[in-house]
């Protein structure tokens, strides 16, 4: 599991060393662009997480006024990499952006909840990064756009699939099709904010309590509850009935509820199990 003596990361600096892990987007002079190097790191490092098992909650945050501009300008100077004058490089080129998407997935096949704590302006591959976590916290400062709209491009990383799934469809559209700016505060009507704070402090401060709270629970629970979240947003409702059986089959476990019912009792918290370390072939 990663923490204090791992590898430092180039594009984003990561604590974990405790059942509340922090990433943090930490090149604030770049206004927290994604760099080649973070599309490598970034799924590298939740997957890493979530096999440990002792992550029970992940906060990724951001140093500076702004959260992220998206896409570092750097992604779009490589000539190779956007090289789409044949059939066989257009392959190629829907191959390496099929990757970029599967750096965002991360967040939901990870085994904990992702928080995105916005302190401020969201943009582009930005908003395609935060649809794909769990809960989204912003301050007043923490506005949207889909940037990709307005440089003739569509946003290809998640937003089109995951953003009509949390807001009205409609509105989604509208953001989609304009280009325009969703300030913090429609968001939080929405729904696409689950809070607005009025300071990044006030918003640290408040997805830390929300953090621990999710932390003191059984980590099966946590991990069983995102699970059946996730199936249900995609299937019909009796296939997601079903599912959630057969899940809570596996997962039921008579010690966490004994030890939660005995934490409530006695009016302390709970003392639960980490979840098991995932075993990958070939990896130590």
């Amino acid at each position: 599991m990663p923490d204090a003596s791992a590898p430092a990361f180039e594009s984003f600096a990561l604590e974990a060393d405790g059942p509340i892990a922090r990433l943090t987007l930490n090149r604030p002079d770049k206004r927290n662009t994604m760099t080649p190097a973070f599309w490598r790191e970034l799924p590298e490092a939740v997957m890493a997480l979530s096999d440990a098992g002792q992550t029970r909650v992940l906060i990724l945050e951001a140093e500076g006024p702004v959260f992220s501009a998206g896409m570092d300008i750097s992604v779009f100077t490589d000539p190779a990499a956007l090289k789409t004058d044949t059939a066989s490089a257009r392959e190629a080129f829907m191959t390496a952006a099929t990757a970029l998407q599967d750096a965002f997935t991360v967040f939901e096949r990870a085994r904990f909840p992702v928080i995105a704590s916005v302190q401020g302006p969201c943009v582009g591959g930005a908003v395609d990064m935060i649809t794909a976590c769990d809960l989204r916290f912003g301050s007043a400062e923490a506005w949207l756009r889909i940037e990709e709209t307005n440089i003739a491009m569509f946003a290809d990383v998640g937003t089109l699939q995951r953003l009509p799934k949390l807001i009205p469809e409609g509105v989604a559209r509208e953001l989609a099709y304009t280009g325009d700016t969703l300030t913090p505060e429609r968001a939080e009507k929405l729904g696409l904010y689950n809070a607005v704070l009025k300071t990044p402090e006030a918003l640290h401060e408040h997805v830390d309590t929300v953090a621990a709270k999710i932390a003191s629970k059984a980590p099966l629970t946590i991990s069983g509850t995102k699970r059946s979240f996730l199936y249900a947003r995609d299937h019909t409702v009796a296939d997601s009935l079903e599912h959630a059986m057969t899940l809570q089959a596996s997962y039921w476990s008579p010690e966490d509820i004994m030890e939660a019912m005995g934490a409530r009792a006695e009016k302390r918290e709970g003392n639960f199990k980490a979840l098991s370390p995932v075993k990958r072939m070939g990896r130590r």
